[in-house]
Order: C-alpha cells, then structure tokens, then sequence
C-alpha cells in the first residue's frame, strides 16, 4: 500500500508573536507607505498554501515588514528565501526569523524598493528552466502595498514578456495581495463590470487565479477595503504577440472611453485629422464590429486590434509615437490628403 508522501516542514524555535514583535520593536504601520500587516496566522498560512509547494524552492517575499509571512514560508522548508523590505526599521524583526532558520534556509535580506531591484541576481542559476517546460522552482509572495500593487504588475508582465528578471529562469508564478477591487479587475472576464485594461493585459500574459478574499479586519490597522490574493502563472505561449508597450498602448486608450463605442477610444490612437478613417481601418483588418464596447470585447479580439494597430504603423511610422495628449504641434499635423487610407479591407 503506497504511503502519501507528507511535505517536510521546519519547526521555529519558540518566538515572539507578531503582535508581541510589533510591540517589542515599536513597529507601526505607516500610511505614507500603504503599510497594512496581516495579523491572522491561519489566513498566512493560505496565503503561502496557495502557492503550492514551496519545499526546496527559492521564494522571494515582497514587502515581508514583521516577517508574518515570512515566518510561514520558512516553515514550509524553502531551499532559498529573499526577502526585499524598503523599510529599513523591519529588519531587526527579519533578522531574528533569519537566525532561527540558520542552518535550514538560506535567508537574504534585502533592503531596498522592489521596483528597483532585480530580483534575478538573487536566485540560484541552476534553478533554470526552459520557457516551455513547467514553472521553475522559483516564487513570488507578498502582501503588496495598495500604491505600488498596480505599477508593480504592470511592470513585472513587461518583464514577463520580455523573459526578464525573475521569468529569466521561466514561468516563475506569483501569489500576491491585492486590493479586492484591482484583484477582480485582474481576473474579470468578457462582460463583466469591472473588465478594464488591466484585466486585458493580464490575461494575455498570465491564467490569473482568483484564490480567495480576506477580510479588511486581519489587517493591523484595519483598511477600508478587503483584500484578495491572486495567483498569476506565465502563458507558454502570449495571447497578443506584440511587444508589450504597443500592446498596452492600444489597450489603455480603447479602455479610455469605456462606457462609449470601442472604437471611439481606438481613435485617441491617431492623429484628429485622419483618426475615424485610419481607426475605422484597424476595425476592418482586425474584423471587429466598431460598435462593441470595450468590456465586450475578448482577450483573441484584442490580439487582433493590437496586430491591425501594428500593421496599420508599419505602414504609416508618423503614427507610431503619437500622443493625443500632447501639445498640437503645427509640424507635427497630418494632412488626411497625405495619407493612402483605404479602409474597405
């Protein structure tokens, strides 16, 4: 009869709670910062499990401040922990959790702001893997700052997109905190009411996995919002195969009208004078009804706008950097007598 094999887990020396630790260290949570600290050792404890198995694996934490789940990724038996914390007044309390595990995990504590650090210099080479293969043994946990979470992911599904940092070693997943409203927006489908730009870019580069909620009255002090946690796993292959500042480019201006016709936002690409002819042409080639709006719209039927988009600037380069917010320039006008557009494609 086969035994089921049980995960090893490290047992920590008796230590202070976090509550004591935040006591004990006059910690406390600064708003300037977006600084919550998540109290509820059970809720930890899913966090980290929704990550999967972690055991002899490199995990790098995000944000750890009192080390609450830092405390319970070590008892999960990680090979390599790092741990990136901008707030220099956290790291007596990461230092105790680092000596506890001496000898059992390797710890690197890192003090600096995540959207500055490359994450890849601290994770071992040899826990590379082909893109096609499945994920490395490398993870990313955190519970991540309200004012950072969104420019953070954006940022990292860049990266992702040009295998970069942490996605240099391959699919490496992600199991973060988010503010409940951004995590819905994160996993929204086709029709759903909080489907936006970030939903779309997302989606192309990740499954994104909506794992659970937790509620605001865990965190120290307690938010005005509640919490989800979200799992993101690379794509093998992208949805939109373009690179990643076109993609969003066409994205975030069609989701900047998006209560109005999609195409209406897809016009804000071009320059006024030849706008509804030249969007009415990336609607054709992309074969999209230019009356759908953009919450009506898939993550495929994006994929398609985002070629037609990067077709029609091949053709037409003086359209490529063209910034609808910026100052009219009289050079920089474009004379629709000029431009060959043909828009019955």
């Amino acid at each position: 009869m086969a035994v089921a094999k049980t995960a090893l887990q490290i047992r920590l020396p008796p230590l202070p709670s976090i509550k004591d630790v935040i006591k004990l260290y006059k910690l406390r949570a600064l708003r300037e910062l977006s600084q919550n600290f998540l109290m509820e050792p059970r809720l930890i404890d899913k966090i980290v499990r929704a990550s999967g198995n972690i055991q002899n694996h490199t995990v790098c934490e995000v944000g750890p401040g009192p080390g609450g789940i830092t405390r319970s990724i070590i008892r999960q038996a990680p090979k390599k922990l790092v741990l990136i914390e901008k707030d220099p007044r956290f790291l007596p309390s990461l230092e105790l959790l680092a000596d506890a595990c001496r000898d059992k995990v390797d710890v690197d504590i890192i003090t600096g702001d995540i959207l500055k650090t490359d994450l890849s210099q601290f994770i071992p080479s040899d826990a590379k893997v082909h893109w096609l293969d499945p994920p490395p043994p490398v993870h990313l946990i955190g519970n991540l700052p309200f004012s950072v979470s969104t420019i953070l992911i954006i940022r990292w599904l860049e990266m992702i997109s040009k295998h970069e940092g942490p996605w240099l070693f391959g699919r490496t997943r992600m199991t973060l905190t988010f503010q409940k409203e951004v995590a819905e927006r994160m996993a929204a489908r086709i029709l759903d009411k909080q489907r936006c730009r970030l939903s779309v870019m997302c989606q192309s580069w990740c499954t994104v996995k909506y794992n659970f909620d937790i509620p605001g009255t865990a965190f120290l002090p307690k938010p005005e919002v509640d919490v989800g946690v979200v799992t993101l796993t690379p794509l093998k292959h992208p949805i939109i195969k373009l690179p990643f500042k076109l993609a969003e480019k066409v994205v975030r201006q069609i989701f900047s009208m998006r209560q109005k016709y999609s195409i209406r936002g897809a016009q804000t690409l071009f320059p006024e004078e030849v706008r509804e002819e030249v969007a009415l042409k990336m609607y054709n080639i992309a074969d999209i009804d230019p009356v759908t709006r953009p919450f009506q719209i898939t993550n495929m039927e994006f994929a398609r706008l985002c070629e037609a988009y990067n077709d029609i600037i091949k053709q037409h380069p003086e359209f490529e950097h063209y910034d609808y917010r910026a100052p009219k320039n009289k050079n920089n006008l474009i004379n629709a007598e000029e431009v060959n557009i043909e828009c019955n494609m």
